[in-house]
This record gives C-alpha cells, structure tokens and sequence, in this order.
C-alpha cells in the first residue's frame, strides 16, 4: 500500500513538469497573422502540380505568408479550375469577420467539413494536403477574401503560418 502512495506521490509531482514539456515541444506561433489578404494576382500563372512552396530554408512546403505580406503559393490566377465553383457563395457569404481582429478557435472536424463559433467550411480537395497537420480541435485561424476566387476564403493557421482555400458551408 505505501508503495502505490509513493508512486501516486511521484505522478502528482511530475504531473506538472511533464505538462511543461509537452508545451515547450510545441511549435512556436507564427509571427502575427497577415494586415490583409493577397492583392489580386496579376501575372503568369504558376498551376505546376507538385510544385515546390519551399521558398527559403526552414519555410514549410505549403501555401504560406512571408513577411506578414506576401502569400507564398497564391499565384495560379483566377483561371485555376483546381478553385472553380459552379455555385459561388451557394451557401451564403461568411460575413462574422475577416483579418487578424478576428481569430477563430477551430473546433472539431477536419478538412472535408470543419467548425468554429457555430459556422460550418470545407478545404478545397486540391488543398487537403497542405492542412493535414492543422489542430482541428484547437487551433487558431484568421479568415481573408480570395480576390480570385469567386467561392473561396483563404483560411490562415495562426500556429503555422500557413493558409488553404476554404468555402463556407453555412451555420
């Protein structure tokens, strides 16, 4: 009996220091979430599959912000079929908040049908495998217009750094 007391004793004292390593081994936050979303693309259109989004040593190989400005992986133009909809905005347009004065604490789901604040989105398929590391339960997001993409919301993960298209499915 004194023996499990004892160890009943050791868990309680490591309880917090284990909580302590668990979030230090966190990735750190991303710097702040971007001022705004990407201007309107003007250019040579850049489809590639399996393109690179590696831009700089130590950048995540998704569709990212540089610099709180520049949207890394935003250049395939408003011709992409990877982000046509037929129906834009079918469900309604998502009018609570965009920008970094408004930050949603995502919680539950994944990326065929996620939630936040009682408001329902999907990832665009062609997106799903830039957010599969995405805390689906908690972490934080900042939603912005696409200037593109009649249909779609870039959604900005605030841990990471990194965005994908999303089409808001209703409350």
């Amino acid at each position: 009996m004194k023996k499990i007391y004892g160890l009943l004793t050791i868990l309680l004292i490591l309880s917090p220091l284990t909580n302590k390593l668990a979030r230090a081994q966190r990735p750190a936050p991303a710097t702040r979430p971007p001022a705004q979303g990407p201007a309107p693309f003007h250019g040579t259109p850049n489809p590639a599959p399996n393109r690179n989004l590696s831009d700089k040593a130590g950048h995540p190989n998704a569709p990212h912000v540089d610099e709180g400005n520049k949207w890394v992986g935003h250049d395939t133009g408003a011709a992409d079929p990877h982000y046509h909809l037929d129906q834009p905005f079918a469900h309604g347009r998502f009018t609570a908040g965009f920008g970094p004065s408004h930050r949603w604490r995502l919680s539950g789901g994944g990326p065929s049908r996620f939630w936040f604040g009682g408001f329902y989105f999907d990832v665009a398929p062609y997106d799903y495998g830039y957010c599969g590391d995405w805390d689906w339960s908690g972490d934080d997001i900042v939603l912005y217009d696409d200037p593109d993409h009649p249909g779609w919301y870039l959604a900005y993960d605030v841990r990471l750094g990194t965005y994908v298209h999303v089409e808001y499915l209703g409350t």
